[in-house]
């Protein structure tokens, strides 16, 4: 019986954990077990058409926030065509409130983790037994010793790779998933080495290990003898952490010293710098000493920090928001900002009328308006994270930006003058608008808003875009 494990991805540099957790059980059960994975911007015809030239028995689709509504686009006309395959539903977005899927054109939803039930499934679709329409998968008591659990062959032109060495967090944060369940489970050092040296033996163009773990570092002598590891020569990959900076100590930061450039990239979840923002999403860390370590860590040089700031939390308005942006902007080398979802089986959800969060119906649930914050608010937001993303994160920009922003009491007040400058000279949304025109808009409104920096600045500028441009620079004109 051949069985095929399915996603949409949100990316081409990367492919889908989750359909290989499952590929192990299912191959050792003697399945034919065939991977495909898409992207969202492929044509849904031709994801369509490629699903159905398998004519498989079980299709299982892994379900997220950023997919679903795609998925079952998919799998409606999948049923219509082959109406005789089973087609399941597994992945975080499906393990809540799963009634909603309750649809005619799904036989299986399956919440939790597949791993110790996909195969019990399989055996009794194979048999012509009924299988039950929601199915809880639990939670298993220890991670998988399987190992990397990818293989030449899986892969076509990603750079990154995803790896989990532990599931489930010791924080309760009342946003996320994790704090659904209970307790952490985790490879010990050796067998997360022994799997890092896996993933050097694979004969690909892999520069990327992201780990998927929640709380990297929830357990401090494992983390550090992992990092120490990695000071390796053997070890040739870019390792990409999840951390909680508030838990390293001060063998993580001489160990973090030694690391060779680029070996490593942290990202460190602040969220907010409001303590009582914090508290009310049962957040309980040390926000100034979260900063404190991240700029620590940025100033050695040799590793590349990522905050990450949510919008839409209870008790932050505004002012509280752009505080929390100007205490993070200098203490890394990328600023996230994120919005606030409300995800089925979190507690923020179920408060949303105690915090009057009005929310997308449609996945992926980003809050609307909050307490206190309008809607007109949080789209103001928006905009300036897409100004963030294509002037500070995008590249081609480092140079004269760093310098413009020297000096400046308040980086967010930097990027509200920015949008506001190109609402009112060009009016197109960032997104839209030319590499070449975006050098230009930055330049006006630096002539603008800061004309003693203007001579310096254009020098820089022309630097910056000598470095990424193939063609001459243009003459910017204020």
């Amino acid at each position: 019986m051949k069985v095929v494990l399915f996603s949409l991805n949100g990316s081409y540099s990367h492919t889908c954990l989750a359909l290989r957790c499952l590929r192990a059980p299912l191959e050792r059960a003697g399945y034919e077990t065939v991977l495909i994975e898409n992207n969202l911007r492929d044509m849904s015809a031709a994801v369509l058409s490629r699903l159905y030239a398998e004519r498989a028995e079980v299709y299982g689709f892994s379900c997220y926030i950023w997919n679903i509504s795609q998925m079952l686009d998919i799998a409606v006309d999948l049923k219509a065509l082959l109406p005789q395959s089973k087609i399941i539903l597994g992945g975080p977005e499906v393990s809540f409130e799963r009634e909603r899927f309750d649809l005619d054109f799904i036989d299986c939803i399956v919440s939790g983790e597949g791993e110790g039930v996909i195969v019990d499934i399989c055996d009794r679709i194979r048999s012509g037994l009924p299988i039950d329409r929601f199915i809880d998968g639990g939670c298993a008591d220890a991670m998988s010793d399987e190992g990397i659990l990818y293989r030449d062959g899986d892969f076509e032109g990603g750079t990154m790779l995803y790896y989990e060495s532990s599931r489930g967090c010791p924080y309760k944060c009342a946003y996320c998933l994790s704090s659904a369940t209970s307790g952490v489970r985790a490879k010990d050092v050796e067998q997360t080495l022994a799997d890092l040296r896996a993933f050097e033996s694979l004969s690909n163009n892999i520069r990327i290990i992201k780990f998927v773990d929640r709380t990297f570092n929830f357990d401090i002598k494992r983390a550090n003898a992992i990092w120490r590891a990695l000071l390796s020569d053997e070890f040739t990959k870019n390792y990409h952490f999840e951390i909680c900076a508030d838990l390293l100590n001060d063998e993580s930061f001489e160990i973090f010293e030694q690391m060779p450039s680029g070996k490593i990239q942290l990202e460190v979840g602040l969220q907010s710098t409001n303590a009582r923002t914090l508290d009310t999403v049962s957040r309980h860390l040390n926000a100034e000493k979260i900063i404190k370590a991240a700029r620590r860590i940025k100033e050695m040089g040799n590793i590349h920090v990522h905050l990450d700031l949510i919008a839409g939390l209870p008790y932050e308005d505004m002012g509280s928001f752009k505080k929390s942006f100007d205490d993070a902007y200098f203490a890394c080398d990328m600023l996230q900002l994120g919005f606030l979802k409300l995800l089925y089986g979190t507690e923020m959800r179920n408060k949303a009328d105690e915090y009057g969060f009005v929310a997308s119906k449609k996945a992926p649930y980003t809050v609307l308006k909050t307490n206190w914050m309008s809607f007109e608010d949080l789209s103001l937001l928006t905009e300036i994270a897409d100004i963030l993303d294509r002037y500070r994160e995008g590249g081609g920009f480092d140079t004269c930006l760093e310098y413009a922003l020297e000096g400046v009491p308040s980086p967010f007040d930097f990027y509200l003058g920015l949008r506001n400058f190109i609402a009112e000279s060009d009016g197109r949304s960032i997104r839209k608008i030319s590499q070449n025109d975006a050098y230009a808009l930055l330049y006006q409104y630096i002539a603008f808003a800061y004309p003693e920096k203007e001579e310096k600045f254009s020098r820089l500028m022309h630097e910056d875009y000598a470095k990424k441009q193939v063609r001459k620079p243009p003459k910017f004109k204020k």
